[in-house]
Formats: structure tokens, C-alpha cells, sequence
């Protein structure tokens, strides 16, 4: 694995070990809470929170950042908006159209989405980058653990992804900012590598609203955006689907989004980062290829050119 990750950090290495031992049976269920307690005892039992080899030993944001500096424009522009408009959002009931190509498409409540998945929840301790980075401790499983449910037909080549659309509980969404609802997309190899995940919960807590309750996507070696957040659909296709910021500014916005220092944004340098909760005068960083991923995820893009396909 590439430097800076390691393959044995235990979820006592991020939180100290008297809070660890204390919290860790809440843990254990922070998935299924995050589905407003959908699943009974007996399904918690099977939950198994433990790390993933995939997960950086860098010191992990606080909750307070974590929570505190959002982009969710269903909620407004501005960082803070999320944390302050997210409290009003209804995550119980909830379920998830799957279609397209697909062998038992559907509409799944999170119960089933968990209950039908042989489901080990893990702890990863991703670095999650946009034009400034932070490290978090997501609860989730690999996404391509539904997808194997759901039965991935032949002739699949992509997956797609749309949020809730909710304008009496989403305030953003009452503005035109962008065609609701949003939406990303991934090609298959990507949505089935294990860095892809759905995660359910962040350090000990149910994922809260304005991190993408009750469940979201997190591809740590992509651009923030691309992680989508509460999603409601999720459909298998032959043909690249519409993402939207791509369908807002394709020359700025490409499908891939990969983290790529050597690929400027048209109105900025990608070539650093800033770190949340570093302050504001804190020195900018190197941005990593592939948001340091690149051992793991490079030969997903063998023969491709990224400054092309960015």
C-alpha cells in the first residue's frame, strides 16, 4: 500500500481506549440506527465494526469539523448551511429505487438493504479531499456488496446515483442552482472496488443529516462531490450517465473527478489543499495523485489520459 497507510490500525487507534471499550457496542449498531432503529436485535448482532486495511493512520478530524463544514447545496451554498438547515430532514422511512440493469430491481428499504447483505460494517478512516481535505472515521460497507445482491447484469458498464428530492424539507432545492435531482454516476470497476463504499455512520454517531443521512456513497480517491449524499436511486446502465456538475459546467467538471494535482481546475490550482480545522492562515499541503490512493486504484486507468478524462 502506498505510504501513509497501513493494514492493522484498530478503531482503538483512532478513538482513546477507555471511550473505545465504552462505546464500542453502540458501535456495533451505528448502521442501523442511522436507519431510525429499522433493524431488531438479532440483526444487530451481525454487525462487526472493525477497520479496514484500506484506512490511513492520519489523525482524524474532530466530529465538530466533520459536521460543521459541509457541501450539501440541497441545504444552501455556504459551509454551514447544512448543519444548519439539516436538522428538518426526514430519514425515517426510507428506501432505495435500484433499477436498470439489474436481476432483482426493486425499491429496498434500508432494512432490507441491510438485512439482504452479508454485512460486516467496517470502520474507514478515509482522507476526503475538495479543494481542502479532512479525515473521516466513516462506519459502511463496500458497495459492491449490494450490488452482488441485487444481481449486476452483462451488459453493465456504469452506476448511477440521485439524492432525494425534498424541497419543503431541503431549502436549497427551492432554488434553481441545479437540475434536482442531484446526480453522480461511476463506471462498474470503480463501483465494485472495495474503496467504494456506502457509509452509514461517522466515528460512534448514526451519519448525521448534513453529512448525507441515512446513507451515502464516500470514493475517497475523488473529488468530494462525487461521494453524493442521501441517496434514493440507484441504476445500472449500459451508457456514461448525466452527473450533475458536469451537466452544469462540462469544461470545468469532468465524469472521472479523479484527485489529480497535475490537472488544473480552469480557475484554480489543484496542485495543494488546505486542511479543515487547521485555521485559516494554515499551510497548504501537496495534494496527493489519487488523494494518495494511487497504489490502490492506478491500474483502474491504465492506457487512459487523465488530463482528458478528468
Amino acid at each position: 500500500m502506498s505510504k501513509g497507510y497501513k493494514s492493522d490500525l484498530n478503531w482503538s487507534d483512532v478513538t482513546p481506549r477507555a471511550q473505545w471499550m465504552n462505546r464500542r457496542q453502540l458501535m456495533l449498531g451505528a448502521g442501523a440506527l442511522a436507519m431510525g432503529g429499522a433493524i431488531a436485535g438479532p440483526a444487530l448482532a451481525k454487525l462487526n465494526a472493525v477497520s479496514s486495511p484500506y484506512s490511513t493512520d492520519a489523525e482524524p478530524n474532530s466530529l465538530e469539523d466533520i459536521t460543521s463544514y459541509n457541501n450539501y447545496y440541497e441545504f444552501g451554498t455556504d459551509k454551514g448551511d447544512p448543519a444548519r438547515y439539516a436538522g428538518g430532514l426526514t430519514t425515517d422511512p426510507w428506501s432505495i429505487q435500484i433499477d436498470g440493469l439489474v436481476d432483482s430491481p426493486g425499491s429496498y428499504g434500508l432494512e432490507d438493504v441491510l438485512s439482504g447483505v452479508t454485512l460486516e460494517e467496517r470502520i474507514y478512516r478515509f482522507r476526503c479531499v475538495e479543494a481542502w481535505s479532512m479525515v473521516v472515521p466513516w462506519v459502511g460497507f463496500e458497495l459492491s456488496t449490494l450490488l452482488a445482491k441485487v444481481g449486476v447484469q452483462s451488459g453493465a458498464k456504469y452506476v448511477s446515483f440521485e439524492t432525494l428530492v425534498r424541497p419543503e424539507e431541503m431549502p436549497g432545492q427551492r432554488r434553481a442552482l441545479i437540475d434536482w435531482p442531484y446526480r453522480e454516476g461511476l463506471r462498474l470497476d470503480e463501483a465494485m472496488h472495495p474503496l467504494t463504499i456506502l457509509a452509514t455512520g461517522l466515528y460512534d454517531e448514526p451519519m448525521p443529516n448534513q453529512n448525507g443521512a441515512p446513507i451515502r456513497l464516500v470514493v475517497p480517491w475523488k473529488y468530494g462531490f462525487k461521494s453524493i449524499k442521501s441517496i434514493v436511486r440507484i441504476s445500472l446502465t449500459a451508457e456514461q450517465p448525466l452527473t450533475s456538475w458536469n451537466m452544469i459546467n462540462p469544461r470545468e467538471y469532468g465524469f472521472y473527478s479523479n484527485v489529480n494535482p497535475e490537472v488544473d481546475h480552469p480557475r484554480w490550482s489543484q496542485a495543494s489543499e488546505r486542511l479543515v480545522g487547521g485555521g485559516l492562515f494554515a499551510k497548504r499541503q501537496d495534494t496527493l495523485m489519487f488523494n494518495g490512493y494511487a497504489e490502490e486504484v492506478a491500474g483502474l486507468y491504465a492506457g487512459q489520459d487523465l488530463a482528458k478524462d478528468y
